[in-house]
């Protein structure tokens, strides 16, 4: 089922840092996809940036592995709040076939709390389009509850 992308929910620019834990890039493949002519997801205000410090979406592929796990709790922490976290992936969702190694910290959601699960190994862009409109629709109330708090 596609989701209708709803212009008013993302009144700023979307930035999303990716982090791949392990994966065997699949899902970065299809991620970076994105970027190309057919999806082009600038044109949409979303852009893939360098630094958590500058995101406000992190995506992560793969497997946690568990000595980035803690590494990945830093990245996490330098996000700004209000932020989304996107699980893309069999691996990441669940572990996926590396789910019995003892060289994992779990799938991403053992390590942190994630807000946007999306199935695939890989995932079709089409998926990732309909995640990262969750995500808007999501970081948007977020926004408007944290702009409804007072600072005193």
């Amino acid at each position: 089922m596609a989701t209708e992308w709803n212009w008013e929910a993302l009144p700023k620019s979307l930035a999303i840092y990716l982090w791949n834990s392990g994966s065997c890039n699949g899902c970065d493949s299809e991620f970076f996809a994105l970027s190309g002519p057919r999806y082009d997801l600038e044109r949409l205000g979303i852009q893939r940036v360098d630094s958590p410090c500058h995101a406000d979406v992190l995506v992560v592929s793969g497997p946690v592995i568990a000595s980035e796990a803690e590494m990945l709790r830093q990245i996490h922490s330098q996000m700004a709040d209000p932020k989304i976290v996107i699980a893309i992936g069999a691996c990441a969702v669940s572990g996926g076939i590396f789910r019995a190694s003892r060289c994992l910290a779990g799938p991403l959601d053992a390590v942190l709390p994630v807000d946007v699960y999306v199935q695939g190994c890989p995932p079709r862009p089409e998926a990732l389009i309909e995640g990262l409109t969750r995500a808007v629709i999501d970081l948007e109330g977020r926004r408007k509850s944290m702009e409804g708090r007072s600072l005193s």
